[in-house]
C-alpha cells in the first residue's frame, strides 16, 4: 500500500536545495511524481507530490523535518481524496492572460471574480516586467482555471472585462477544453 504526500518547501536559495529533498525522498523508496519550485525574492519555494510506502510515510515525513537544521523548512500533508466537492467532471479549462501596468489589488480583483462565480484557480503564475519602451513595471498574469457547468463562459467574460476596465488592464480568456466527460 502506498501513501501520497503532498510536501510545501521553502528556503534561503541556494544551489543543492532541491538535491537536499530529493535525496531524502528517494531515500526513503518514495517517488517524485510532479512539482511546482522557484526562486522569489531570495527565497526558494516548491510543492511537490510524492509516493512511498505506507510504512516507510513517518520515518520520510521525520527526516524531510531535520532538513530545517540546513535551512530548508518542509510542511508535509496527506494526499486524500478531493471528495465530491471537488468534481470537476463536466466543467471547462480555461486560461486566463492579464497584463498591465503594474499596482496594488491586481490579483485580490481578479480572484474576487472568479471565487464569486465558482471557478477553481489551479494555477497561477505572475511576476513583473520593465516595459520595453518606457521602464514602467508591467504585472503578467497567467492562470490555468476551471469554470464550472452552470456559468457560462460568455458571462465570465464579461464579469472580466469589467474589472479589467477598472483596473486598466488587458486580459485575454480563453477556453483551452471542451468540457471533461461525466
Amino acid at each position: 500500500m502506498t501513501a501520497s504526500l503532498v510536501l510545501t518547501v521553502i528556503g534561503d536559495d541556494r544551489p543543492g536545495l532541491v538535491e537536499s529533498v530529493s535525496e531524502v525522498v528517494e531515500g526513503h523508496g518514495g517517488n517524485w511524481l510532479e512539482s511546482r519550485m522557484a526562486r522569489l525574492s531570495g527565497k526558494f519555494a516548491g510543492i511537490v507530490q510524492i509516493e512511498v510506502s505506507a510504512a516507510e510515510s513517518a520515518r520520510l515525513e521525520r527526516a524531510l523535518g531535520e532538513l530545517c537544521s540546513r535551512g530548508l523548512h518542509v510542511v508535509v500533508e496527506s494526499a486524500g481524496d478531493p471528495g465530491p466537492g471537488l468534481d470537476q467532471r463536466g466543467w471547462h479549462r480555461l486560461t486566463l492572460d492579464v497584463v498591465g501596468q503594474d499596482r496594488p489589488g491586481i490579483v485580490k480583483s481578479i480572484s474576487h471574480v472568479l471565487a464569486e462565480r465558482g471557478v477553481n484557480v489551479e494555477e497561477l503564475d505572475t511576476d513583473r516586467r520593465s516595459a520595453p519602451m518606457s521602464g514602467q513595471m508591467l504585472f503578467h498574469a497567467k492562470a490555468r482555471l476551471r469554470l464550472p457547468p452552470e456559468v457560462s463562459l460568455d458571462e465570465l467574460h464579461g464579469a472580466l472585462e469589467r474589472v479589467a476596465a477598472d483596473l486598466m488592464v488587458d486580459l485575454r480568456l480563453l477556453d483551452a477544453t471542451t468540457p471533461t466527460p461525466s
